[in-house]
């Protein structure tokens, strides 16, 4: 059997690997360079970025650790090519393409645009085509972008990477995972930054106490938040621009900004190689799949970004499996993203996993505890006890069902909660748990020692904790 896999990130990567594994004759297919927008504009630079403006963040703290100095000077550039540095090892380093050809997968990239020219057969630009029984789409998508007057006035955040000089006040519109991540890092920077979304609150899919965290933690370091409002148009001005807003009760409001940069959705891309000619139906640039990632096209599968499942790297390697066996072995496979911890590297961190409280109580009896980073030495020792632990356990099963963690290192603490819910872990065998002391991961022990403490099997014990009875925020 041939299978074509279209596309180079990691849902790609994994799907044509997999199928070569499975005895089927691969052939990859990319229009830049494989290792997708996670390796090259996505996650890996950005934590190289964030990390530059965490270290910036720290000179605040040198006092109390006895350190004297100035305060340090950012250059932009040196961070940048960091980035980019982290960018190419991702793809040098890790020898993606010598992976593909060691797995027997025969590997086009810097191919340009490619499309359906048949309902078997993708071509390029150049000319070459490419044809095979399945098909596997893991093309991604691209940054949405403003729809009103002035929008050509705004970059997206990928755009944003070009900078060379950090604006000294920017507009980001869009308060989800990347806007939070784009502002906290351009704050770091020293930019005066505001943020708005249409969203009541900042990550309005996120646990309550993640939004409200988050948003508290912003306007303390001296971001402006505008949430419930939405952008009516962009008019240039001398040395920069002015965003027209209305909020959420109609009152017009108007910000003055050098730059706007826009994170405003992630759009796939089906629509880029015509998948329409192929007969895949699609839903605003998402190939629409069933629980076998197939398309309304039965040869034609599709896996990552582009089935608008769930926009994680994790998520579209596991896809990527799935779609390859279902592709080479018949479509009975469904896919699951049932633990997918998320982690963020905005200032203060967070990271969740499974359901919010508010989800959580919809379908099961719960049970809540909170250890606060305040009652913990490791973030008293290190100087950051702004943060916590909260855990949701479903008290029949006595399981965790979500957790979610805001503070430092909140993007590690998370996989310990992740991997006790994958485990399916009961409540006490978390309790019981011993952890290194003193660590951040300690949260995750002293919220479970409070939900067995409550649900009556065994007392507390002694812990650091102030708060262990209450287990309020």
């Amino acid at each position: 059997m041939r299978v074509l896999v279209v596309g180079g990130g990691p849902a790609g990567l994994t799907a044509a690997l997999h199928a070569a594994e499975l005895g089927a004759e691969v052939t990859l297919v990319e229009r830049h360079q494989v290792g997708g927008t996670a390796l090259s504009r996505g996650p890996a630079p950005v934590r190289a970025l964030a990390r530059a403006a965490r270290l910036a963040r720290d000179w605040e703290s040198w006092p109390a650790f006895g350190l004297t100095g100035p305060r340090p000077e950012i250059d932009v550039g040196a961070a940048l090519a960091n980035a980019d540095r982290v960018a190419r090892y991702a793809y040098e380093g890790k020898r993606l393409a010598d992976h593909l050809r060691a797995g027997a997968v025969s590997l086009a990239e810097n191919t340009g645009d490619l499309r359906f020219v048949g309902t078997h057969t993708i071509a390029a630009d150049d000319g070459r085509t490419w044809s095979a029984d399945r098909i596997i789409l893991a093309i991604g998508g691209r940054p949405g972008r403003l729809d009103v007057p002035g929008a050509e006035l705004a970059i997206t955040y990928e755009d944003a990477r070009a900078i060379t000089r950090i604006p000294t006040s920017a507009c980001i519109v869009g308060t989800s995972d990347t806007g939070c991540q784009l502002a906290s890092i351009l704050h770091g920077f020293g930019c005066q930054d505001t943020l708005i979304g249409a969203a009541p609150r900042l990550l309005p899919r996120a646990d309550h106490a993640i939004s409200v965290g988050l948003a508290s933690a912003f306007t303390a370091r001296g971001m402006t938040v505008v949430t419930g409002a939405s952008v009516d148009q962009l008019d240039a001005r001398p040395g920069g621009m002015q965003v027209c807003l209305s909020l959420r009760d109609g009152t017009p409001r108007v910000v003055d900004v050098q730059r706007t940069i826009t994170a405003v959705g992630w759009p796939g891309n089906a629509d880029l190689v015509d998948a329409a000619a192929a007969g895949v139906v699609t839903d605003r640039g998402y190939v629409v799949v069933d629980e076998h990632l197939q398309s309304s096209a039965p040869h034609i599968f599709a896996c990552g970004d582009v089935d608008g499942n769930s926009m994680l790297v994790s998520s579209a390697v596991h896809e990527g499996r799935v779609a390859a066996e279902n592709a080479v072995l018949g479509p009975t496979r469904g896919v699951t993203h049932e633990v997918v911890p998320v982690g963020s590297f905005t200032d203060p961190e967070y990271g969740m996993v499974g359901l919010t409280e508010e989800q959580a109580r919809q379908r099961y009896p719960c049970e809540v505890a909170v250890a606060r980073y305040d009652d913990l030495l490791r973030p008293i020792a290190d100087g950051r006890p702004n943060g916590f632990c909260k855990l949701i356990i479903d008290t029949q099963e006595r399981r965790i069902v979500g957790a979610h963690v805001l503070g430092e290192y909140s993007a590690e603490v998370i996989q310990v909660a992740a991997t006790s819910m994958a485990a399916g872990m009961r409540i006490e065998a978390v309790a019981e748990m011993e952890f290194a002391f003193p660590t951040f991961a300690e949260g995750i022990s002293q919220a479970a020692q409070m939900l067995v403490r409550r649900l009556g099997k065994r007392p507390m014990p002694v812990t650091w904790s102030r708060r262990a009875a209450s287990g309020t925020v």
